[in-house]
């Protein structure tokens, strides 16, 4: 790792380095990544095989709503209104930080500090939270095929540092591995839809699942925070932005694919689950088979060797969502490093990869501590899916999932904000409403979110985690705003750096320059 900073500017060997007075540490590398790499960056976070193995089916039976596909086309339509404007800003901002980068930019840096801190525990609870279901699983895995009894924190320590590594390694490398993975996990699904259509339930290919009147009752509130958590990932294109060789360019279209291939891809296979099963039946059939009957299913039409090829292409699909948030979580704390928000350590990268290696170990060591944590609270026998595996990945999941969409939410007003302040308005006028309507379905999203979390995390409607969870959100948002505030009052300097990137310091270049 390089450790001190050089007066002149300069660039890496090949030319697609940024350039900064700072020195090239703390500047990720350029060029790294092209359309298909940050595609498949970005969409290895979504994790296609466990929202169809996991997400749908515990929306299906918690919830009752049978019409899961029209909900994906709806949460595809406000994600799409909400990346417009936030597509078009990613022409004007090109900062590791995204979100935080976006809303300093519109709200202000104290806005933005506030923010910051809320994308570092939401990002880092949604890539610890997938540690407990992958343990448990993986330790399933070892348990029916090499008669192996396996603790399931054995499997997601080896996990974590498996990660650890490859968060080290360059992002052109990364990227190849998710996109391997994540390629083979969407073969399999469209297998499996191709399947259910070929042979249909008694009920035939039903439509039904897209009738508006199958989102009625109760769960409906909660069937939103539980589908659009499946979504998130498309949002992370920005973090990369400064490891593109054209980011005006590729990052719009990265999102724009990602959300709509997304929303398209789980619109149909939640509608293939429906067929399989039956509308009529799906609820009861989820039910009964849990987390199960996405491999019940694909048995009966596919036979057990793609169902046993099918769980373990379930467990390589969450690790690659595990890396993908590791990457965002360690570019997030490089550049909060890089503008005062954190330590300088963290605003330094590797000289041999150019990774952000302080934010990744940093991400590494939060991981681990994590799963210990849980694993000593675990009393019961290997196989078990004990409460510390559930209650890892149900609270942790849920919380960094609140945590993005208050950010998309605040995202949305910021874009608004940023375009009127520049005397833009006129022009950006359909940009600025499409922000307007996102941001309000987000709020309403959050709302549910909150009010329903007791559900969401499987709690009793008194217990107090219904708001000590949604609470660390809240504290994390006001420790952010304090921080800006002091740093506004001590260090102004630093405070307007906020948001700003590696645009900072070339403009204090260019200040040193007229002196």
């Amino acid at each position: 790792m390089t450790t001190g900073s050089t007066s002149t500017s300069r660039t890496t060997a090949d030319g697609g380095g940024i350039s900064t007075f700072k020195g090239q540490e703390r500047a990720l590398r350029a060029d790294r990544l092209g359309t298909g790499g940050l595609l498949l960056s970005v969409l290895a976070a979504t994790a296609p095989l466990m929202v169809v193995a996991g997400v749908m089916p515990t929306a299906f039976a918690v919830m009752g709503i049978v019409g899961q596909p029209l909900l994906f086309v709806i949460l595809g339509t406000v994600l799409i209104l909400f990346s417009i404007g936030y597509a078009e800003m990613s022409r004007h901002v090109h900062n590791a930080g995204a979100f935080y980068a976006y809303i300093s930019r519109g709200l202000g840096g104290t806005a933005g500090a506030g923010a910051a801190l809320v994308a570092l525990v939401a990002y880092n609870a949604l890539q610890a939270g997938i540690y407990g279901i992958f343990g448990f699983e993986v330790s399933n895995l070892l348990a029916t095929y090499a008669d192996l009894t396996v603790a399931w924190w054995i499997p997601a320590l080896a996990a974590a540092a498996a990660v650890g590594v490859l968060g080290w390694l360059k992002i052109d490398v990364n990227a190849r591995v998710l996109g391997v993975l994540l390629v083979i996990e969407v073969v399999l699904v469209v297998i499996f839809d191709v399947a259910a259509v070929a042979d249909p339930a008694k009920e035939g290919l039903s439509l039904h699942a897209f009738n508006p009147e199958t989102l009625s009752g109760a769960g409906i509130g909660t069937a939103l925070c539980f589908c659009i958590a499946a979504f998130l990932g498309f949002e992370q294109a920005p973090v990369y932005a400064e490891e593109t060789s054209r980011p005006h360019i590729l990052v719009p279209r990265v999102m724009f694919l990602a959300v709509g291939g997304v929303a398209v891809f789980f619109a149909i296979s939640s509608w293939a689950l429906t067929v399989a099963t039956g509308p009529s039946a799906v609820v009861g059939t989820a039910q009964k088979e849990s987390a199960g009957l996405l491999f019940t299913l694909t048995e009966s039409r596919l036979g057990a060797t793609f169902t046993d090829v099918l769980h373990v292409l379930f467990v390589t699909g969450m690790f690659a969502a595990m890396l993908s948030f590791h990457n965002v979580v360690a570019r997030y704390a490089f550049a909060m490093g890089r503008e005062g928000l954190l330590p300088a350590a963290f605003g330094r990268t590797s000289s041999s990869s150019g990774a952000p290696a302080t934010g990744s170990l940093s991400q590494t060591i939060v991981s681990l501590v994590i799963v210990i944590a849980f694993a000593a609270t675990d009393d019961k026998p290997a196989g078990d899916p004990t409460a510390p595996v559930l209650h890892l990945f149900t609270w942790f999941g849920n919380l960094g999932a609140l945590g993005v969409i208050v950010l998309m939410a605040a995202a949305s007003l910021s874009v608004i904000v940023f375009f009127v302040r520049r005397g833009a308005a006129a022009a950006q006028a359909w940009r600025l409403v499409t922000s307007a309507l996102a941001g309000l379905a987000l709020l309403v999203i959050a709302t549910y979110t909150v009010k329903d979390f007791d559900v969401l995390v499987d709690a009793g409607p008194g217990s107090a985690l219904s708001w000590v969870l949604p609470g660390i959100i809240g504290l994390a948002l006001v420790v952010g705003l304090v921080q800006g505030a002091v740093l506004r009052s001590r260090r102004p300097e630093a405070h307007a750096r906020i948001g700003l990137g590696n645009e900072a310091f070339q403009l204090e270049k260019a200040a040193e320059a007229e002196r």
